[in-house]
């Protein structure tokens, strides 16, 4: 199971880009991997386990802008394809083999 984020948030004041910094701070810090600018990834164990992502994802959005998510397959996400660019380098050393179910 992946969870893609889509956002797109103001950056014009100053508390609109530490509101944007913290958001991606969270992201990152939750496991979240960049797939392009405002395009995140996570692999999730099984459903439960993306229900508990998307809790966390809720509690921590910014008060303005555009959050959105999908989640998808890792079926569905293998079947991608690149129309222009390659996967960056940390995109192919996460695969959901590396998922530990305990």
């Amino acid at each position: 199971m992946r969870l893609l984020v889509f956002f797109d948030l103001p950056v014009v004041e100053r508390k609109d880009r530490k509101a944007y910094q913290e958001f991606r701070r969270f992201l990152l810090n939750d496991g979240y991997i960049m797939i392009q600018f405002s395009v995140y990834s996570r692999i999730c164990n099984g459903i439960d386990g993306a229900n508990k992502h998307i809790a966390r994802l809720k509690k921590n959005l910014p008060p303005k802008g555009s959050v959105r998510y999908l989640q998808i397959t890792e079926k569905q996400y293998c079947e991608m394809t690149f129309l222009v660019g390659s996967p960056n380098p940390q995109e192919k050393n996460i695969n959901s083999s590396q998922l530990n179910v305990f």
